[in-house]
C-alpha cells in the first residue's frame, strides 16, 4: 500500500515581514520579561504575567495573528505566530500565548464561531482547550466530559492555560456518543503543581455547568483535531526557541568562564559539544518551520505536525541539558534561569504527545 506523496514546496526560510516581527517581540520581552523577573514571578501568587500579555495584544497585535481581519485579527497566518513562539519560548515568558491564541484559536477556526473568535484576537479574553496537556493528535475524541442536554459534567486535568482563561473550549461527549465542542464560561478552576512554573497548568471541574454548542459530530471531532495538530506543529517553534536560547547563552559562558588561565570554550571537548548543540538546533529550526508552514497552508499536516514533534521534543531537552552542564555549579543553581529552561523543555516534550507517540503516528501515517 502506498503512503502520502512527500512533502513539496515547503518554504523555510523567513520572510522580512517576519524578521521585523521577531525584532519586534525580542525587544518587548527583553524589556518587560527579563530573566530575573520571570524567575522571580515564579514564586508569586500569580505565574502568569498578565501585564505582559496585555502588551503583546494592545501593542504589538500579535494574539489575533491568523485571525481574519474582519475578525479584528491581523489576517496573517500561522508563520507568523510561529515566530511570536520562538521569541516566547527564548524567553520563557509566563503568558497564555499557546493556549488562547494556537489551541483555542485553532479550534473556533475551525468551527467557524466568530464573537470570541475576536475576543481572542484583540486579547480581550483568553480561551483555553479543555483537553490534556498530553493529548496527541490522532484518531479517537478526547474528553472526559459528558453532556446532557447542554448541560456539562466531568472533571478534566493537566489543561494548559485554564486558570488565566476567560472561556474554555470543551470536548463532550453525548447521551449517544456524539462528539460535541462547547463553549463554557462558568467552570471551577484549580491550580496543579506543574513542572513547568512559567506555564502552569490546572484542572478543571464541571458540575452540570451550561454550555453553547459550537459544533457536533464530524465538524466537532474534526475542529479538535486540527486545533491538537496545529499545537503539535507550533510547539516546535516554542521549543526551537528555548534551544536556541540555551545554544547562545552556552557559547556566550563559554567565552567568559575562564579556568587554568583560558575560557572553557578553548578546550576541545567543550568546542567538540557546542558544535554538536549548533548542529542539533540548526536541524530543529528547519522542522520548526516545515510544522508552521504546514499549519498555514494545511498541506501534510498531520504528518508534518508529528515529524516536528518526533524530533524537537528530545532536541529541546538534550540543548538545555547541555546548557545546564556547561555552565558548572553555577548552571545548577535556583538564581540561574537555565532551569526554567530545563522544565519547559521537558514539559513541552510530554505536551500534545510524546515523541514516541509521534513516530508511531508517522508509521501510521505512511503506512509502515
Amino acid at each position: 500500500m502506498e503512503g502520502p506523496a512527500p512533502m513539496s514546496g515547503l518554504d523555510l526560510n523567513y520572510s522580512e515581514v517576519e524578521e521585523e516581527l521577531r525584532a519586534n517581540v525580542r525587544a518587548l520581552l527583553a524589556d518587560r520579561a527579563p530573566a530575573n523577573v520571570t524567575l522571580a514571578r515564579t514564586e508569586a501568587e500569580q505565574t502568569t504575567d498578565l501585564a505582559l500579555w496585555r502588551s503583546l495584544a494592545d501593542e504589538l497585535g500579535v494574539t489575533g495573528l491568523p485571525v481574519p481581519e474582519e475578525l479584528g485579527g491581523a489576517g496573517a497566518s500561522w508563520r507568523e505566530t510561529a515566530v511570536v513562539l520562538e521569541e516566547l519560548g527564548r524567553a520563557v515568558a509566563p503568558v497564555p500565548f499557546f493556549g488562547s491564541c494556537v489551541l483555542a484559536t485553532a479550534a473556533l477556526l475551525a468551527v467557524g464561531e466568530r464573537k470570541v473568535l475576536s475576543q481572542l484576537a484583540s486579547g480581550e479574553a483568553v480561551g483555553a482547550l479543555t483537553v490534556p496537556f498530553a493529548t496527541a493528535p490522532g484518531p479517537g475524541f478526547p474528553s472526559g466530559v459528558h453532556a446532557d442536554d447542554g448541560l456539562l459534567s466531568g472533571t478534566v486535568r493537566h489543561v494548559a492555560d485554564a486558570l488565566v482563561a476567560d472561556v474554555l473550549l470543551v470536548p463532550a461527549l453525548a447521551g449517544d456518543g456524539t462528539p460535541e465542542l462547547y463553549l463554557v464560561t462558568g467552570a471551577q478552576v484549580e491550580p496543579m503543581v506543574s513542572l513547568d512554573m512559567t506555564r502552569q497548568l490546572a484542572v478543571v471541574t464541571l458540575d452540570r455547568v451550561e454550555g453553547v454548542l459550537l459544533a457536533s459530530g464530524a465538524e466537532a471531532a474534526a475542529a479538535v483535531g486540527l486545533a491538537l495538530e496545529t499545537g503539535a506543529a507550533l510547539l516546535a517553534s516554542e521549543q526551537l526557541g528555548v534551544a536556541e536560547w540555551a545554544l547562545t547563552t552556552t557559547v556566550a559562558y563559554a567565552k567568559e568562564r575562564h579556568q587554568f588561565g583560558r575560557p572553557i570554550g578553548g578546550f576541545q571537548a567543550v568546542k567538540h559539544r557546542l558544535a554538536d548543540l549548533w548542529v542539533l538546533v540548526s536541524q530543529m529550526r528547519a522542522v520548526a518551520r516545515a510544522g508552521a508552514d504546514a499549519a498555514a497552508s494545511g498541506a501534510d499536516l498531520p504528518l508534518t505536525a508529528a515529524l516536528a514533534q518526533a524530533f524537537a521534543s528530545g532536541a529541546a531537552v538534550t540543548a538545555t541539558e547541555e546548557a545546564v552542564q556547561l555552565h558548572g555549579g553555577i548552571g545548577f543553581t535556583w538564581e540561574h534561569p537555565a532551569h526554567l529552561y530545563l522544565k519547559r523543555a521537558k514539559s513541552a516534550s510530554l505536551a500534545l504527545g510524546t515523541a514516541d507517540r509521534h513516530r508511531a503516528r508517522i508509521s501510521e501515517l505512511i503506512n509502515l
